[in-house]
C-alpha cells in the first residue's frame, strides 16, 4: 500500500525525520511518502498557524488521490483540516494527536501529553474532548520549547522533554506519556527507557492505524459530514481548491 504523510509545516528537516520513524515501523510492502506542503509556516505553533497551514495540506491531499495514495497521516499534533481531509480522501486520514491519545487509552488508565509552547496546550485539551479521551487525559503540560528547538543542533531539548515527562509520571497520575510534537517523533524509545514507562508518539501509532484500516478495506465515510465538498468556484489566492477539477 501507499501511505503519505504530510508534515503540514515546510520545515524539511522536520519532515524526513518523521518520514524516517515512519518508515522504521512500516509493514514490509508499505510505501511511505513523506512530505511538506509548498506554502504554509515553518512550524505551527497557533491558531494561526494552523489555519494558514491547511490549504497546502490539502493540496497534498488531492495530488495524493490523483496518485494513488491509500491512507494519509497528518502529522502535525494539532491535527490541522483533519475533517476536511477526510472530505477529499477516500482512503483513511489519520491525526497524530486523534492516533496517540486512542492508543495512550488503550495503554493506561490515564496519560499526560507533553508539549512543546504553553500557547498549544488548550489545543490539546480541545481535542481531547472532541475525540472522547478527556477522561483519560490527566494533564497537558508544555516544555516551553518552540517546535523547531527540536530541529536545532546543539539544543537541550531532548533532556528537558524527559525531565516534563517524568514529571508528568510524578505529578499528573498517569500511566503513560503521549509526545504533543510531531518533532518528537524519534524521541520516544529513548524518553521511554529514562522514565520507564510508555511513551506514545503520533506518527508512528498513525502510521500503524492507517495501514490497519487500509488493510482492511476501511475507507472514509462519504455519506454526511465526510462527503466529497460540493463543486463551486474559489476565488483569489484559492482559485483551483474547487472540487471540480477532480
Amino acid at each position: 500500500m501507499k501511505l503519505k504523510i504530510i508534515n503540514p509545516n515546510t520545515t524539511r528537516s522536520m519532515t524526513d525525520k518523521i518520514g524516517g520513524c515512519a518508515r522504521a515501523v512500516a509493514a514490509p510492502g508499505t510505501e511511505i511518502v513523506a512530505v511538506s506542503p509548498g506554502m504554509g509556516p515553518a512550524s505551527i505553533e497557533s491558531h494561526y498557524d494552523e489555519a494558514l497551514s491547511v490549504p497546502g495540506l490539502l493540496e497534498e491531499v488531492i495530488k495524493g488521490e490523483r496518485e494513488g495514495v491509500d491512507a494519509y497521516v497528518i502529522a502535525c499534533f494539532g491535527d490541522p483540516g483533519l475533517y476536511a481531509a477526510r472530505e477529499v480522501a477516500r482512503g483513511p486520514v489519520i491525526g497524530i494527536a486523534e492516533a496517540a491519545m486512542h492508543m495512550a487509552s488503550l495503554t493506561g488508565t490515564g496519560f499526560s501529553v507533553v508539549t512543546t509552547l504553553a500557547r498549544t496546550c488548550n489545543i490539546a485539551w480541545h481535542l481531547a474532548e472532541r475525540y472522547g479521551l478527556a477522561r483519560f487525559c490527566r494533564n497537558v503540560r508544555a516544555s516551553d520549547l518552540a517546535v523547531l528547538d527540536l530541529e536545532r543542533p546543539g539544543s537541550d531539548a531532548r533532556r528537558i522533554i524527559t525531565e516534563a515527562c517524568r514529571q508528568a509520571l510524578a505529578e499528573d497520575g498517569s500511566d503513560c506519556i503521549v509526545l504533543g510534537c510531531a518533532g518528537m517523533t524519534d524521541l520516544c524509545a529513548e524518553i521511554a527507557d529514562a522514565i520507564g514507562a510508555p511513551v506514545i508518539d503520533g506518527v508512528t501509532s498513525a502510521v500503524k492505524l492507517a495501514e490497519a484500516m487500509a488493510a482492511l478495506g476501511i475507507a472514509t465515510s462519504k455519506r454526511g459530514d465526510w462527503a466529497h465538498p460540493p463543486p463551486k468556484a474559489y476565488s483569489g489566492m484559492l482559485e483551483g481548491f474547487g472540487m471540480a477539477r477532480r
